[in-house]
């Protein structure tokens, strides 16, 4: 299933939605044709353009101060696939969460205090801190401010959709 990517009218990506709901976008002019494929769709007496990229004509309100739940998904998300200790990107399936202060230590679990790890680091950092396991961390881990960053690292999958991204 092809997705499209709908940009608000500040060309801020939002949301990637279903080539079918990009359409009827563009037919109810919610939106306007950004970037198109090169090929085309037809009915029996008009020829569509594929939308790749669409542009809301309107300006949506993105809330800003939104708290967002602490997930596996959502760090793996934010720390871009990647094993925090030692840089290794890799599948979601083969990443771990792992506590920057253990829980055995008192550590919560919120935005601050986990990471995504690769099951090896994770394992050999075990229930110490990283400073204990003298394993440094490559980014400090602290809670997204941007509702949509679960969008990002697919943006940064596609070339079309890459130059619309600007973490």
């Amino acid at each position: 299933m092809q997705r499209v990517l709908v940009l608000n009218a500040s060309y801020e990506p939002l949301q990637l939605v279903s080539l079918r709901r990009a359409l009827v976008l563009l037919f109810q002019e919610k939106a306007e044709l950004v970037e198109a494929a090169q090929r085309a769709m037809y009915s029996i007496s008009h020829r569509f353009v594929v939308p790749l990229v669409i542009r809301l004509t309107r300006y949506i309100r993105v809330p800003r101060n939104l708290r967002l739940p602490c997930s596996r998904r959502g760090v793996i998300i934010r720390d871009r696939e990647t094993c925090q200790y030692c840089g290794r990107q890799m599948s979601r399936t083969h990443l771990t969460i792992d506590h920057v202060i253990p829980r055995t230590l008192g550590g919560p679990t919120n935005w601050d205090n986990v990471v995504a790890a690769c099951r090896e680091c994770n394992h050999r950092k075990g229930g110490r801190t990283p400073e204990q396991a003298n394993m440094p961390l490559l980014s400090v881990p602290r809670q997204p401010h941007y509702v949509a960053f679960a969008l990002l690292i697919e943006l940064e999958r596609d070339d079309i959709w890459r130059k619309y991204s600007y973490a």
